[in-house]
């Protein structure tokens, strides 16, 4: 009860001025000004002119901090957009979902099952797992796969490769001709109807 009687006479207002716009500026005893625009807009500027809280009539609200972080709440969407002084902008989405857009067009996105997606501003991504599965994707489209157990894929427009941690290789090119190298040094080929055209 104490501390709403104190918050209350902090909130005492000290001067009111209606300007002929219909806008209402108030300052406050505790030296913050609140300006009220004709649609519904508040704008709370704090006593040290530091920070600054725009609501909007629209339930958006705006908040200049005093390290110069911008942080806008879209209310319609439920989405929470950070701009910091350095160019990094944050987006956190209702669903956990959370966003960085870096000043040199680096973009991470963590996603709310904890998959985390990067896109680099040269076209390569990556993007890693939960279960420690990696995923490259090159420029020209080209992709390696990192599986937690060792295996590796590599996909290219003219092959898909498999690599096994017993050094077994096996290719599938893109006419459907299968080559298996095994760790041993045996090599098998296959023909597009997988007939085994060498084995040795």
């Amino acid at each position: 009860m104490l501390h709403q009687e104190r918050r209350k006479s902090e909130e005492v207002v000290q001067e009111k001025i209606e300007h002929h716009d219909g806008k209402v500026e108030e300052v406050l005893t505790d030296g913050r000004r609140i300006i009220t625009f004709r649609n519904g807009t508040k704008k709370e500027i704090s006593a040290d002119k530091r920070m600054t809280i725009i609501s909007f009539f629209n339930g958006d609200v705006k908040k200049i901090m005093p390290d110069q972080r911008v942080i806008y709440y879209y209310a319609d969407a439920q989405t929470t957009h950070t701009t910091y002084p350095d160019g990094l902008e944050v987006l956190q989405f209702p669903n956990n979902q959370i966003e960085k857009h870096y000043p040199d067009g680096t973009q991470e996105i963590a996603f709310p099952d904890h998959t985390v997606k990067c896109l680099y501003s040269d076209g390569f991504e990556e993007t890693f797992f939960p279960d420690g599965t990696i995923v490259k994707v090159e420029k020209n489209g080209d992709k390696i796969v990192v599986f937690s157990n060792g295996q590796k894929e590599i996909h290219t427009a003219q092959f898909k490769r498999r690599e096994y941690p017993d050094g077994t290789v096996k290719t599938v090119y893109c006419n459907g001709r299968q080559e298996t190298k095994y760790s041993s040094g045996r090599v098998r080929i296959k023909d597009e109807e997988s007939n085994i055209i060498l084995d040795k």
